[in-house]
């Protein structure tokens, strides 16, 4: 069960954020009651507290207090604002225009800029809700700076969420998804033709979920370890158990087909699984596979145990040619895709937890502990290279700061025609479409659930108002169950959590005393005019189209697994040792805001089905080219450790290939009249024939790094047909 919770919310970030947001919210509630506060001051309490949990996003807890402190007088000076232009107006509306555009604007400035503009839009925004006037003004600042210090007291005292224990539950989680991976593994092992296909999706889902708690981890090394070394070191090892474990599912597909399988297959969202072949039930060798996925999952999952010393030591001689079992060629690579797991788990093991008992291993677990012990003193910290950002109106967040104005103003205006109490929840709505969003489409998609959401809410205050009627209390406990809920799955789906903003607003109306079943469809009118607002600001002030953008995130993309594949081949070829991690840890990055920005073309309701299809099939190749590139920058970074890995200067010419043909696509994605055409030409393999005849050919890790070498130009020269690339006979083939 706790490995079920770990894996289904890693780190156990948004139990905690939703909890730590209830608690707040309690406490706020608890020492207003007892100084005798009304039921509006109560709700004006809880609001500005859940702004306080949200509004902070630093990860260490010095700065977080530092937020907090320049919070609360930067939403008292709003709240007195708002006070003082209640009965003006105009000035109040263009006031709240400014407020918005420094508020967007304030991004540029990170975690603390947002967070200052949450503070200051956010308690404006309460203030026009509970009706807040001069007279009120000093009851209302006590309320709010209550609700503040409630904030402080839970984050830091009651449910404190320090660095190092938020990495220590990723990396619990990272383990428990590990093994659950490899549990989908061996269901696809023994998937019968009607449930293969279930059973590989079940190992995408797997490897998506175990590369999203890398991602996350990675995110969180600087804040939660306590030196630069062991932050790579974990980063390594990380990476290599990512790596390993999706290598083991692609040997299990091939295992299960006739011939090799492509990698595309664990990508593509909807590929069929090969038809060609199954593997026999009852051979002796599948038999022992099983056993040892099996074993392999429990490898994962404990720490230690009875037996785990054997367990181990048996996987680990699989890395080692005399200790395969028989069986079929493809089963045999399978058993060595166990061994390298085996291997990435001993040493994620020793990454964790420190020095282990040796007093067990076998001579191929201690040459294992060798080199992973040569891997990690061979790590140094790598300087990071600034990167130079747009100015003026291309800087993303001046461009959405003056696109939420203009949809700001144009919310007020039809807000206030539609209703002059309630015109505030269509600027609300117009400020968030454009929260995490950088393309007219991303907007479309948010407006749109978010325009849902209130409606299926609606729906269910109706429901809830009736139900609870005047009962305060009874009210005030679901509102804080739709709170904890909106915080919990608001990672998951921005749909859920706009229908239960919109469930507990209906309750807190009724608390108001000022629900009614027209206030409700008043909520929805002014939340499909905010949304449209939003979108029509998007895409006629400053646009940026979703092609545009997803063009400029697929250059970056490009750029990235260029500069990882050509570094990482030229130390397979023999030169200097470079630091890879960085270099493959920011193409995941710039593939994962790809994935983001595609959202709005893979869109289910997408009346585009061929450019849908386009879409996911370019994400699904580079996410293979991604796969093939960071397996090439581990084996780079095995090199100057492993005397058993030796440098073959013949790879360079082999790669030179899958640079060029990389330049010319990012050339066309950035300019549609460049010359540059992709080339084809002999298979890699052949690049690397020896010249003399009776000479070598090359050894096992060569012909691995060819393998990849060959899926990674295939999968290159596969983007070429969707993006429109022109194709042309390479001249010359060189090995260099």
């Amino acid at each position: 069960m706790r490995d079920r919770i770990a894996a289904s919310d890693p780190g156990l970030l948004r139990l905690a954020s939703g909890l730590r947001t209830v608690a707040s919210i309690v406490l706020t509630l608890v020492v207003l009651v007892l100084f005798g506060a009304s039921v509006p001051h109560l709700v004006a309490g809880a609001m500005a507290s859940m702004v306080s949990n949200f509004a902070v996003r630093e990860r260490e807890r010095r700065a977080q207090a530092v937020t907090l402190a320049l919070g609360l007088p930067v939403a008292l000076a709003c709240v007195c604002l708002a006070a003082l232009l209640h009965d003006r107006v105009v000035a109040g509306d263009l006031f709240f225009v400014a407020l918005i555009f420094l508020a967007v604007y304030g991004r540029r400035f990170g975690d603390r800029g947002t967070a200052l503009g949450l503070f200051g839009f956010q308690l404006y925004f309460v203030s026009l809700f509970v009706g807040v006037t001069v007279e009120d003004l000093g009851v209302l600042c006590a309320v709010v700076t209550t609700a503040v210090v409630c904030s402080a007291v839970v984050r830091f005292a009651l449910v404190p969420q320090a660095p190092t224990g938020v990495l220590e539950r990723l990396r619990e989680a990272f383990r428990a998804r590990f093994a659950q991976l490899v549990a989908a593994q061996l269901e696809l092992l023994d998937a019968g033709p009607a449930d293969a296909d279930r059973a590989l999706a079940n190992v995408r889902e797997g490897n998506a979920r175990l590369h999203e708690t890398a991602l996350l981890i990675q995110g969180r090394l600087e804040e939660g370890t306590g030196d630069e070394h062991t932050a790579r070191l974990l980063q390594r090892r990380v990476a290599d158990a990512e790596i390993a474990a999706e290598r083991l599912g692609l040997l299990l597909l091939t295992a299960r087909s006739a011939e090799r399988t492509d990698t595309l297959t664990l990508h593509l969202p909807g590929a069929p699984v090969p038809e060609a072949g199954r593997l026999p039930v009852r051979d002796r060798g599948v038999e022992a596979l099983r056993r040892d996925l099996r074993a392999l999952r429990v490898l994962v999952r404990r720490p230690g145990g009875a037996g785990l010393a054997q367990v181990r030591n048996r996987l680990l001689s699989y890395r080692e040619e005399e200790n395969l079992p028989a069986a079929a060629p493809p089963v045999q690579d399978v058993f060595r895709g166990v061994g390298e797991a085996a291997r990435a788990v001993l040493g994620l093991r020793i990454a964790l937890d420190g020095p282990q008992d040796e007093s067990d291993d076998t001579p191929s677990t201690a040459r294992s502990r060798e080199e992973l012990d040569a891997e990690d003193a061979a790590i140094d910290a790598a300087e990071e290279t600034p990167v130079e950002e747009p100015t003026g109106l291309r800087r993303p967040t001046t461009r959405a700061a003056v696109q939420v104005a203009v949809g700001s103003s144009m919310a007020i205006v039809g807000g206030e025609l539609l209703s002059s109490h309630r015109w505030y929840w269509a600027v609300l709505t117009c400020w968030i479409v454009f929260v995490n969003t950088s393309s007219t489409g991303e907007i479309l998609v948010k407006g749109y659930r978010r325009l849902l959401g209130t409606v299926l809410g609606v729906v269910a205050g109706i429901v809830l108002a009736g139900a609870v009627g005047h009962h305060t209390w009874t009210a005030f406990a679901l509102v804080l169950l739709f709170v904890f809920l909106m915080f919990y799955v608001a990672p998951l789906s921005y749909t859920l959590m706009s229908f239960f903003v919109t469930a507990a607003l209906g309750l807190l109306y009724t608390l108001l005393h000022t629900y009614s079943l027209s206030v409700l469809v008043l909520r929805i009118g002014e939340t499909a005019l905010g949304a449209a607002c939003g979108v029509f600001a998007a895409a006629v002030v400053l646009p940026v189209a979703t092609d545009r953008r997803t063009n400029d995130l697929l250059v970056d993309v490009l750029d990235r697994l260029r500069e990882v594949t050509t570094t990482a081949v030229d130390q397979l070829s023999g030169g200097p040792p470079v630091e890879l991690l960085d270099q493959a840890r920011e193409l995941d990055q710039a593939l994962a805001d790809l994935r983001s920005a595609t959202k709005p073309l893979t869109h289910p309701v997408t009346p585009l089905r061929a450019r849908r299809d386009t879409a996911r099939y370019v994400v699904a190749l580079l996410e293979t080219s991604a796969y093939h590139a960071r397996s090439l920058a581990a084996t780079a970074e095995l090199l100057p450790t492993h005397p058993s890995i030796a440098a073959d200067p013949r790879l360079r010419g082999a790669g030179r290939r899958i640079a060029t043909n990389i330049e010319a696509i990012a050339a066309h994605l950035a300019d549609d009249r460049a010359e540059a055409r992709v080339q084809t030409g002999p298979s890699i393999a052949s690049l690397l024939e020896p010249q003399l005849p009776g000479s070598p050919r090359y050894g096992r890790v060569t012909d691995r790094v060819l393998r990849h070498l060959q899926r990674l130009d295939e999968s290159v020269m596969g983007l070429a047909r969707p993006l429109e690339v022109p194709v042309g006979k390479e001249e010359k083939a060189r090995a260099g």
